[in-house]
């Protein structure tokens, strides 16, 4: 028994197989973010699966990154048009020896980028990246806001 018609992309799933994690995914295929439209499946799931965090905090926006598994090397942390911070890099395939049998393959492996505007108080100039135990943390100093000037005023009388 499959949850999704064989019409629907060929893929089945069986109901009463607990180990059945496979979901039909309607758009697979459909769309691929600009630049990988003839890449394969599995290179555009790797693509969204770079999970970033953005946090403002008084002083900085911090994006911390977990890259399991890659070396700093690996790893892109660029500035475009002045203010898009882009993250990308690519996760090479694990080498496949004639005698090997696989039995699941998940991790995945191909190209990701991530981009995110960032506001104008972002101090661009001053970006730092760094690399530990496969997390990557990029932080990008804020301009100091200005405060008012107040000038308290005698009253006379």
């Amino acid at each position: 028994m499959s949850l999704v018609p064989s019409i629907f992309g060929g893929r089945r799933t069986n109901v009463f197989d607990p180990f059945s994690l496979d979901v039909w995914d309607p758009f697979e295929g459909f769309l691929a973010p600009s630049g990988l439209a003839n890449a394969p499946a599995k290179d555009v799931a790797a693509f969204t699966n770079a999970k970033i965090d953005w946090k403002e905090t008084p002083e900085a926006h911090v994006f911390k990154a977990d890259l399991p598994g890659l070396k700093k090397e690996e790893v892109k942390v660029e500035v475009e048009d002045g203010n898009i911070l882009q993250i990308s890099g690519e996760r090479s395939n694990e080498n496949e020896e004639k005698n090997d049998k696989w039995h699941r393959v998940e991790r995945s492996s191909g190209k990701f980028m991530r981009r995110f505007k960032l506001p104008e108080n972002a101090k661009m100039e001053e970006i730092k990246a760094s690399m530990d135990n496969g997390v990557l943390s990029v932080t990008v100093p804020k301009v100091p806001e200005k405060k008012p000037e107040v000038k308290s005023i005698d009253i006379s009388g």
